[in-house]
């Protein structure tokens, strides 16, 4: 946990993540991100330099076998208030729509009840659980893909809701919060999604891991590339809030 909550203060500090009375709500799915992200930045309160509200939102999708329960029971364990917000997003992507590639529209959708409901709730910072394998991962299926290179940013400002949405954990690596969430008993929710493990991200997540088999010294040399020059602004598309 020590090595996890280093890099939310290094990113808090490069990119001016959190300012003094933000009202935050961690995203949550349930999963190993999400659920490690919410045990952190409960423990990041205690010593963050800006003190800060923290609450969690999660977006039911509507599977009718998702055990919301494990979610209630580990807020009410770290004392945060958790909202759940029930939606017929499932049914919508999977049934009426018949996506064939359901990921792009089921994180439209559900990011748009996360934003509504934060707005609802006097929430101003969005906080969600990528790290910095999730950053490469992405970046490396725009250019496959796109043509492009391109990935999300660490803080970025939605103007139309006038809303912050940070990435803490954009310098952890997915083991740091493997290990996190081993160490410290973070319980894990199982997706029902059938796209889970199926999808392009998950065969990115493979390749890169052989990559990183057959070169160890690969993402370190990739984020060494980044951080020369102008490539990290490029790379991250990076904003800083401002005191």
């Amino acid at each position: 946990m020590k090595k996890l909550l280093g890099c939310i203060r290094r990113a808090d500090k490069d990119f001016g993540m959190i300012r003094e009375g933000d009202r935050v709500a961690v995203g949550l799915s349930g999963g190993k991100d999400s659920m490690a992200l919410l045990k952190a930045m409960k423990l990041y309160q205690y010593f963050s330099p800006n003190k800060f509200h923290l609450e969690a939102i999660m977006i039911s999708m509507g599977f009718e076998d998702f055990n919301t329960q494990v979610v209630k029971d580990w807020c009410q364990e770290l004392d945060i208030p958790l909202t759940i917000v029930e939606t017929e997003i499932a049914k919508i992507v999977f049934e009426e729509r018949k996506e064939k590639n359901p990921c792009s529209l089921c994180a439209k959708m559900r990011r748009g009840s996360l934003h509504d409901e934060m707005k609802k709730r006097n929430l101003n910072v969005l906080a969600l659980g990528h790290h910095l394998d999730d950053a490469i991962n992405t970046l490396f299926m725009s250019l496959y893909y796109e043509g492009r290179m391109h990935t999300f940013s660490p803080l970025s400002y939605l103007s139309r809701k006038d809303l912050w949405m940070i990435r803490p954990m954009i310098y952890a690596e997915e083991r740091d919060v493997v290990h996190v969430v081993r160490t410290h008993n973070v319980p894990v929710v199982k997706s029902p999604c059938p796209a889970d493990k199926n999808t392009v991200r998950e065969e990115m997540d493979r390749r890169m891991a052989a990559l990183y088999k057959e070169i160890p010294t690969a993402k370190h040399n990739i984020l060494n590339a980044i951080k020369k020059g102008d490539q990290m602004e490029l790379f991250f598309h990076t904003v800083k809030r401002h005191k």
